[in-house]
């Protein structure tokens, strides 16, 4: 299903609408320079709010890693699923403001910093 939909979208002109009929679902999918951000929705769902959603969810990644690259999603990926869980819960949108998916996806990477160098200050205790 997701090669299907990866060269149902690749193969597609430029100028043409971003919604695809797919078997019983939509594809809604929105290009950013060489990214291509891709959702499956069903027949019932608004595309334009699933279009909403992509955009924010790319405004997110620019902001948290400075203009988003491949790079970034490829080595960052962990990082990447941490803002979309932020953004969706379940399949619906959660949080909708930048800032704040911004400040938590922060508090958890620093979180995440002190944890490791924690880590490595404390000594180990006990024998195995």
């Amino acid at each position: 299903m997701i090669r299907d939909i990866t060269s149902l979208v690749l193969s597609r002109p430029h100028k043409q609408c971003n919604f695809i009929e797919f078997k019983e679902k939509k594809i809604v999918y929105k290009r950013y320079a060489s990214l291509y951000f891709i959702a499956c929705i069903s027949k019932d769902e608004n595309e334009l709010i699933t279009l909403e959603a992509i955009h924010l969810f790319v405004e997110v990644l620019d902001r948290y890693f400075g203009n988003v690259c491949e790079l970034d999603i490829i080595f960052n990926f962990h990082k990447a699923y941490y803002i979309l869980d932020e953004l969706f819960i379940g399949g619906y949108q959660q949080e909708s403001s930048k800032k704040e998916i911004l400040r938590i996806c922060t508090q958890q990477e620093d979180y995440m910093d002190e944890s490791k160098e924690e880590g490595f200050a404390r000594p180990r205790t006990g024998t195995r």
